[in-house]
């Protein structure tokens, strides 16, 4: 399985619909401060189905729709979808017919929100499961600060353990 497109709606800083496509040679995201990296991050952990808005840098989960600004008005949903390959062995389980799978995670600023996979409406469970055994979930990635690769490098082989 492998991520090949995340797209985004009103989720955090990015209002107009954004598409990031993934080629096989993509491993890392950089970009100057403010430009929406943790962001983009915190896209991908919402879209696995995070539930603790502080794990998002916010205060409650309405804080990842985009809020506005003095020229744009505020959105009244976020939406990000994962798209997913089956390369590497497929998908588990019912999906394991599909070349690709698409996950998507809607909050509506009543509060309500969708789950879906494939465009048909599903549990937090349904998504939990498809990515069972994968070693992809909400706590499954590492940020790595500007300038730690140089430490790690440049570091005393006992200062790495």
């Amino acid at each position: 399985m492998k991520v090949k497109r995340l797209e985004l709606v009103g989720f955090k800083s990015f209002m107009d619909k954004t598409v990031i496509e993934f080629p096989r040679t993509v491993s890392v995201i950089v970009g100057p401060n403010g430009c929406g990296k943790s962001n983009i991050v915190d896209a991908f952990r919402w879209v696995l189905g995070e539930q603790s808005a502080k794990q998002l840098r916010g205060d409650t989960m309405s804080d990842v729709i985009f809020n506005g600004t003095p020229d744009r008005k505020p959105m009244g949903l976020a939406e990000v979808n994962l798209v997913l390959t089956g390369d590497n062995g497929g998908f588990p389980g019912q999906w394991a017919p599909y070349a690709e799978v698409q996950v998507t995670r809607r909050l509506y600023r009543s509060g309500e929100s969708d789950y879906l996979i494939n465009k048909q409406v599903c549990r937090l469970k349904d998504i939990h499961q498809l990515f069972m055994d994968t070693g992809l979930s909400a706590k499954a990635y590492a940020i790595i600060e500007q300038g730690r690769i140089g430490a790690f490098i440049e570091a005393k082989a006992e200062d790495r353990r």
